[in-house]
């Protein structure tokens, strides 16, 4: 079988392919710091020159920021997208680091062996096992399979600013059938996933002003308002005795589970103890009727991200503030609407103040839910194509945060995403010490080769 001797080639080259990835983790390609603008730069070429060494159409396209590097291959067959991003976080603080951020090396440790360096698992690992498919594909069948565009980008963890502008200028040209994102991680570190739902996300930053400057506690104490006895009990309210968010029509848009995504996730027996006794922590706070890998990945939430108000300082000060001031977000799923989610908080807020308080908002963005369709015959053959490599069965699960990618891809491209990705929860991204461990990066290699097989 031809897949069975991609495999074997896979096999056969890993120790190239793993030296290949330590010749790009050595390039320090820092996005948010422009002193390492060349860098980003060097990265972007080398990943050029690898693809075209697979004889891939790939050029360097550049952005206001740092460039995109883009691919294509193969003219006919189903259209694939891979995504994946080239740039890294900064390595501060450098002195919790073992070794150099940018010297990789292969460590052993109790749990196997190890790539350690910044960007081996975020992402620069994860974006090679994709390439290294393609590479042992090449080797054996003397072509790609399919139709295969390749979009890297070099901004991903400063923000993507130049992304949306890029998607939109070339939307005709990166329109294809369907993205893969390698960005994720396996789930509980052994059980492969794929990402099918994601939460969106918006945030208030806001000011309340009751008196028109702080007042002596003494002399108002008790016939004046304080704003931040309004503010607190304002967000107090947020949430009823039962964990239940209280803002009209929160709810509208959000859509409960199908009996199979439900068992799937109950037979991944995700331990709830374990996962917030990491932390100190012993019982769920969300919505009392859902199980706890619902309320991560299938319910949305409010949370009050920051508070102040009043002199902060050491010692005390007795006064009673003019302002008080809050960062709330939530997190969105289904089809809950942003800015209607958005208006009801501010109505809620406007409400609840008394007569002479006004409030000043500083407006955030705000991003919808994204939602993949399970019903689509390639996400049932990628998920028996995982279930085959790492013989356990794979899993359709959701993602407690955003990974705005995708819904960029949905909204501009008009394509649906599979995140799939190999990352394990102790590798440390964007902190000291980053690792891949060396079984993700050997079995995400030939997990992509099973896939695009099943796929193409």
């Amino acid at each position: 079988m031809s897949l069975d001797a991609v495999l074997a080639r896979i096999d056969s080259d890993f120790p190239a392919a793993t030296e290949r990835l330590m010749d790009l983790l050595r390039i320090p390609s820092v996005s948010t710091d422009p002193a390492y603008a060349e860098q980003c730069d060097q990265a972007a070429d080398w990943l050029v020159a690898d693809l075209q060494s697979l004889g891939v159409e790939a050029s360097k396209r550049e952005t206001p920021g740092h460039p995109m590097v883009v691919g294509h291959v193969g003219e006919t067959g189903p259209h694939l997208l891979f995504y994946g991003h080239y740039d890294v976080q900064p390595v501060d603080p450098l002195d919790l680091w073992d070794r150099d951020p940018f010297d990789p090396e292969l460590q052993e440790t109790g749990n196997g062996q190890v790539i350690r360096g910044r960007g081996a698992s975020d992402d620069k690992g994860q974006l090679m096992t994709f390439v290294e498919a393609c590479r042992a594909w090449k080797a054996v069948h003397g072509s790609l399979p399919g139709r295969l565009t390749f979009l890297f980008e070099g901004e991903e963890e400063s923000g993507s600013p130049s992304l949306v502008p890029f998607l939109q200028q070339n939307a005709t040209e990166l329109k294809t059938d369907l993205a893969l994102i390698c960005d994720t991680g396996l789930f509980d570190s052994f059980i492969p996933a794929i990402v099918t739902r994601l939460r969106g996300l918006v945030g208030e930053d806001f000011t309340i002003t009751g008196p028109t400057r702080d007042l002596h506690s003494g002399m108002y104490g008790g016939i004046a308002m304080n704003p931040i006895r309004v503010l607190t009990r304002i967000l107090a309210d947020l949430h009823d005795e039962t964990g239940r968010i209280t803002l009209p029509g929160f709810y509208d848009g959000v859509e409960e589970l199908t009996d199979e995504i439900r068992s799937q996730w109950q037979g991944l027996n995700f331990d709830h103890a374990r996962f917030l006794g990491d932390v100190g922590l012993k019982h769920p706070a969300g919505e009392q009727d859902r199980t706890p890998l619902e309320m991560i990945w299938s319910r949305p939430t409010c949370d009050v991200n920051g508070i102040w108000g009043g002199y902060t300082g050491a010692g005390f000060k007795t006064v009673l503030p003019s302002q008080a001031s809050a960062k709330v977000s939530f997190r969105l799923v289904g089809k809950q609407d942003p800015d209607a989610i958005q208006t009801a908080f501010r109505t809620y807020l406007e409400s609840r103040l008394p007569e002479g308080f006004s409030i000043d908002y500083h407006d955030k963005d705000g991003a919808g839910a994204s939602q993949m369709p399970t019903d689509n015959p390639a996400f049932e053959k990628a998920r028996r194509a995982l279930t085959e490599e790492w013989d356990r069965p794979a899993a359709y699960i959701g993602c407690g945060g955003s990974i705005p990618i995708a819904g960029h891809f949905q909204d501009i491209l008009g394509l649906d995403s599979m995140l799939i990705g190999f990352g394990r929860d102790d590798d440390q991204i964007h902190s000291p010490n980053e690792k891949f461990h060396v079984e993700s990066f050997h079995k995400g290699i030939r997990s992509w080769a099973r896939i695009l097989a099943a796929l193409t």
